[in-house]
């Protein structure tokens, strides 16, 4: 379909006439006037030569197509639905050091192989949703800004690796970030943070930071991954050993219920799918649509064929004003 996107302009076509009809040309010894000897070229009557005619028609068009030209014509594809729920999803991830320990299920790796797999799966199901992802260990980096594309957040994602932000674990920076990225808006917001320890590094407490974050209406799901406690057989006999020891869930548990949301706990793969099933339960994807149309812009050929016109009547009137 073809378009103007700005119309008025084509409103200014009758200036040059109107210029012409208002202002007279001056006269030749008229004193203190600018004398210009062309410009009865751009003023046709019935005394000018069939040159200068040629002159004025090709003039006016010239200024016609650089009208059309600046009233953007546009070529409009057909309506395209794209989806949208309206929700500001961030993903904050663990990749301190002790996101190492290979305690998730026996040949699943490490546990950050294991929430790769899993936190990967869960965005790809996220259609609609801005999502936005952020790596923290000693600091917080913001790995992607809120995007629709799902593919690269996952990709991003998988490209992790343990102590690419340090070895320790910045649970208050890794909110502040994500308070930090988070627009002013009314639509939803939501963040889920994964760690498998306490509080180390950064500069910000938790716990204010969850303060913050239930002012902003940040709504904050925690989730503390880290094995089942195990019997392990030493030189003094079978002693049991709790992986997840360094993981204080008390924390996790105070800045979900004072942003609103929930505490969970995940102690192998199984678990941790089941956990993020019930993250889309909890906040479901609200589908909507907003319908844009394609556009193609076609200023250039308006704009080029009044270039070309205009050469073309220099190379032709020049001769003829030589002689």
């Amino acid at each position: 379909m073809f378009h103007f996107a700005w119309p008025w302009i084509l409103l200014l076509a009758p200036l040059p006439w109107l210029v012409q009809r208002l202002l007279s040309v001056a006269p030749e010894n008229g004193g203190g006037a600018l004398f210009l000897p062309f410009a009865a070229t751009l003023s046709p009557t019935d005394e000018i030569s069939a040159q200068r005619a040629v002159s004025w028609w090709a003039l006016l068009l010239c200024w016609l197509l650089l009208l059309l030209a600046a009233s953007r014509p546009q070529w409009l594809g057909e309506a395209v639905a794209l989806p949208e729920s309206g929700r500001n999803l961030m993903l904050a991830i663990d990749v301190s050091g002790s996101m190492e320990q290979a305690d998730l299920g026996a040949g699943q790796g490490t546990r950050l192989d294991v929430v790769k797999k899993v936190a990967g799966d869960f965005i790809q199901r996220r259609k609609g949703d801005r999502i936005a992802l952020i790596l923290f260990g000693s600091e917080a980096y913001l790995q992607t800004p809120f995007t629709f594309d799902r593919t690269t957040v996952n990709r991003l994602l998988q490209e992790a690796v343990i102590g690419i932000a340090g070895k320790q674990t910045a649970i208050g920076d890794a909110i502040g970030m994500a308070l930090k990225k988070s627009p002013a808006t009314d639509q939803e917001q939501v963040l889920i943070l994964l760690t498998d320890g306490a509080n180390s590094a950064g500069a910000v407490d938790p716990a204010k930071a969850a303060e913050l974050a239930a002012q902003r209406g940040v709504r904050i799901h925690t989730i503390g991954v880290g094995g089942k406690p195990q019997a392990v057989r030493s030189l003094l006999g079978i002693r049991m050993v709790n992986p997840a020891q360094e993981l204080d869930e008390e924390v996790l548990k105070g800045i979900a219920e004072k942003t609103g949301g929930d505490y969970f706990r995940a102690d192998d793969l199984e678990s941790l799918e089941d956990i993020y099933q019930q993250l889309d339960q909890l906040e479901p994807i609200q589908e909507g649509e907003i319908v844009v149309r394609p556009s193609d812009e076609l200023y250039p050929w308006p704009l080029g064929a009044a270039l070309i016109l205009s050469l073309l009547l220099a190379l032709w009137v020049l001769p003829w004003r030589l002689r």
